[in-house]
């Protein structure tokens, strides 16, 4: 059966390894009819619009998407499109797993999920400056909103997918003893949601600094991890790092509409067009699509490629030690179906 998905490129490498991820996904032997959309700044060039009406259509039609990085401006210009998309969809929880595979790393067994509240939090855009005097912007000020019902869907979301993939515990990450009302309202939802999955999955509860600590010194203690919006973009980038690094961990952005799974990592526009880019958080992005879409045996045939080439390090790309291009390492990868 024929598959509907969008397929944003991306700007900067995001066309390069989205194009090698299409290779690998038709060497699986998926049938998917892709619709290609812009979006970021090679919509800005093309329409003059960062998310182009086409884009969201088409999301809308398939409720399903793969997407390459996009750009976004610092500190001026128009917002970040990952943030738009996540709001458009309500895309409420960002899924991140971090796996040890890379060999000679300081940590070997690392193999966590983090769980990422998507919608709610400082993220959710309510900002404003405060004049003083004559000084117009004195001062600023940005709002972290929490809901029971946010916090609700996502910690149940977060206990669920334990469950569904075998693991045996979920940590609450919050940072409610200075917050005392929005990471209080979080965590005590989180307790509540805890209950209900007594006897299947145990719970624990870290402040946000404590588990950034550990992280970095004992990271295979840790096994899902479910927090808020900020925090959950923090600590999902250092579990990247203990894994080698951003261009080895994919996303998932799930709701009930709709799923974009994508990389999480820049557009590098100084290797962009080179060929050298490492396409494997696209694939292993797609491989999450898999997994959504009910093709578990596709996505762990993938998976278990991209790991193997990884471990082998006989063809793998300059950022992970070695001097393959991105065509060769994709050709490697297909090698291993």
């Amino acid at each position: 059966m024929t598959l509907n998905a969008t397929l944003i490129p991306g700007d900067g490498i995001g066309p390069d390894i989205t194009d090698a991820t299409l290779r690998l996904i038709d060497a699986a032997g998926v049938d998917i009819a892709w619709d290609r959309q812009l979006a970021g700044m090679a919509a800005v060039n093309a329409v003059s619009d960062p998310m182009p009406d086409a884009t969201l259509d088409s999301i809308r039609r398939t409720r399903l998407a793969l997407k390459g990085p996009l750009e976004t401006p610092v500190g001026k210009g128009f917002r970040s499109i990952n943030v738009a998309l996540r709001k458009a969809f309500d895309l409420y929880a960002n899924v991140r797993p971090a796996k040890s595979v890379i060999p000679g790393l300081r940590f070997t067994d690392v193999d966590i999920v983090l769980v990422r509240e998507n919608t709610e939090g400082l993220y959710i855009g309510i900002e404003n400056y405060i004049k003083i005097g004559d000084d117009e912007r004195a001062a600023a000020q940005s709002v972290a909103v929490v809901t029971r019902y946010g916090a609700e869907r996502i910690h149940r979301y977060a206990f669920d997918l334990a469950v569904r993939l075998g693991r045996k515990k979920v940590t609450l990450v919050h940072k409610a003893n200075i917050l005392k009302l929005s990471q209080g309202l979080f965590l005590d939802v989180g307790r509540e949601i805890a209950k209900e999955y007594a006897g299947k999955v145990a719970v624990e509860e870290r402040i946000v600094d404590a588990c950034a600590m550990e992280l970095v010194s004992k990271p295979e203690r840790y096994d899902v991890i479910v927090t808020t919006n900020l925090f959950g973009d923090i600590l999902s980038d250092l579990t990247s790092g203990l894994v080698g690094g951003l261009g080895l961990t994919p996303g998932a952005n799930i709701g009930k509409e709709a799923a974009i799974f994508e990389a999480v990592h820049g557009t590098a526009p100084d290797i962009a067009g080179k060929g050298v880019a490492n396409p494997t958080a696209v694939m292993l992005a797609a491989c999450q699509m898999m997994d959504h879409v009910g093709k578990a045996d596709v996505a762990t045939r993938m998976r278990n490629a991209i790991e193997a080439t990884l471990r082998e390090q006989q063809t793998v790309t300059r950022d992970v030690g070695g001097t393959a291009t991105t065509a060769e390492y994709t050709d490697a990868v297909i090698a291993r179906l």
